[in-house]
């Protein structure tokens, strides 16, 4: 049995609020934020902080650079990240700290966003290459942790302190990683094998065992959020489209997000039902308005 958690009342409550649109806008039609190249073909990790502000790794033409954008689309450089680092998913939590996987480095880094001040907040030499991350309602990170030359991968669990702790292995290609709205349940894509697992997150935040969501015939994926309502958003990779899949494996929608590989995606806005998309043909961002607010907006706004 899952305990309630404190956090589960407040998405009750939120999940009665729906996102407000204009007589412009449309749910779901994909349109340009960014100019193409102002990022290169590395460009991940879109994350928003509190003020509407989006960040992505790969800014201009160094990986090592993580790039911000405001609302009307102009993007500047934000940090550079030490050599030797290379970033990839980035999360913000409620402590004023951007995470973000070090891919190369076998980090994970922290940012304090007052000062720009960047430290080492967990290292393990045993992760391929941390991917993407996740990030629990307490503070408590997950990273997806790929192998993509033996197509398999794992999961890690970094603690409040730093501490990392092998959550699950044996898996394919590990790559898109959110947690449930009621932080019941730990979801990954593999992105060679295509299928979409969920993981019970245990009462000594362990994993129970993995229950497959979906699994897809084609295209390869990317990065993954859910909305209040605990429906997920995946970037298909190769296909062009975010699919919005129900908790149960229910494909809800595709949306053309105008560029063949689109690399991840996030929430954010003035009130957290702007969906942000890194594009790699095009190297840029594209946002659609969609119905629900962002499960990660939402609990961190």
């Amino acid at each position: 049995m899952i305990p309630f958690r404190p956090w589960q009342a407040v998405a009750l409550l939120l999940a009665l609020v729906p996102c407000a649109t204009s007589a412009e806008e449309s749910l779901y039609e994909a349109k340009p934020l960014t100019a193409p190249g102002q990022f290169h073909a590395g460009i991940e990790g879109p994350a928003c902080d509190g003020a509407g502000h989006l960040y992505a790794v790969s800014f201009g033409t160094d990986k090592r650079t993580i790039g911000k954008v405001n609302l009307n689309g102009k993007a500047e450089l934000f940090v550079m990240l030490p050599e030797g680092s290379a970033g990839n998913g980035i999360r913000f939590g409620r402590d004023g700290l951007m995470y973000v996987a070090d891919y190369i480095g076998h980090n994970v880094l922290a940012i304090e966003l007052a000062t720009l001040a960047l430290r080492v907040f967990a290292h393990n030499p045993e992760m391929n290459q941390p991917n993407d991350l996740a990030i629990a309602s307490d503070g408590t990170l997950y990273a997806s942790d790929p192998n993509w030359k033996n197509k398999t991968g794992q999961l890690w669990r970094i603690d409040r302190d730093g501490s990392t702790h092998l959550a699950a292995s044996g898996l394919g290609t590990t790559n898109g990683i959110e947690v449930s709205p009621d932080g019941g349940t730990l979801y990954v894509n593999e992105s060679e094998q295509r299928g979409v697992w969920a993981f019970p997150i245990l009462a000594d935040k362990s994993l129970g065992a993995r229950r497959l969501v979906k699994q897809f015939a084609d295209f390869g994926f990317d990065g993954m959020r859910c909305d209040i309502d605990g429906n997920l958003y995946i970037t298909r990779h190769g296909k062009g489209t975010v699919v919005k899949l129900s908790p149960q494996g229910e494909i809800l929608r595709e949306i053309d997000v105008l560029g063949a590989n689109p690399s991840n995606i996030c929430f954010g806005g003035p009130d957290g039902c702007t969906a942000y998309v890194t594009e790699v043909e095009h190297t840029r961002v594209v946002t659609f308005r969609v119905d629900r607010p962002g499960r990660e907006w939402k609990q961190f706004n």
